[in-house]
């Protein structure tokens, strides 16, 4: 299992995310362009002496990055999906897909994945963080699939 940074726009999201996914051992796709210098001190602060601790492979831009994990299931997380995020089964080599913090995905990107969910949430408000929203995903797909870290 991975997961899959469309665009990111926050380098201290793109941090924590690389500290989440070195945590429960899963890669990071970062889907360029990165909306800060790939050096930036915020990716390595959030990310802190974890970042020795995850795979994170850069992809020139979403193209690149689907000749690399052909084969692997795209799934979406949007708040424009209907589907529960805890109603979908994940699969052992799904890619759990995050768009870029202010605007999400494009259309084509959105018509290339393979499901889409959504995070419940209260509808009085908009969205949760991305870092946030990739923990509560990626630890519920690797619930779902029994691979979670002992």
């Amino acid at each position: 299992m991975r997961i899959a940074l469309f665009e990111p726009e926050i380098a201290g999201n793109v941090g924590n995310v690389m500290r989440l996914c070195a945590c429960m051992g899963v890669g990071v796709d970062l889907i360029e362009p990165l909306g800060f210098p790939w050096d930036d001190r915020r990716v390595r602060r959030a990310a802190m002496d974890y970042i020795d601790h995850v795979e994170v492979v850069r992809h020139e831009d979403f193209d690149a990055f689907r000749e690399a994990r052909a084969g692997a299931r795209l799934v979406l997380f949007t708040t424009r999906a209907t589907q529960s995020s805890y109603d979908f089964a994940y699969e052992t080599d799904d890619i759990l897909l995050f768009g870029k913090e202010s605007a999400g995905v494009t259309d084509e990107v959105r018509a290339a994945v393979d499901a889409s969910v959504r995070l419940p949430m209260r509808a009085e408000v908009r969205s949760l963080n991305l870092a946030t929203s990739a923990g509560i995903a990626l630890g519920e797909a690797l619930r779902q699939t029994g691979t979670l870290p002992g």
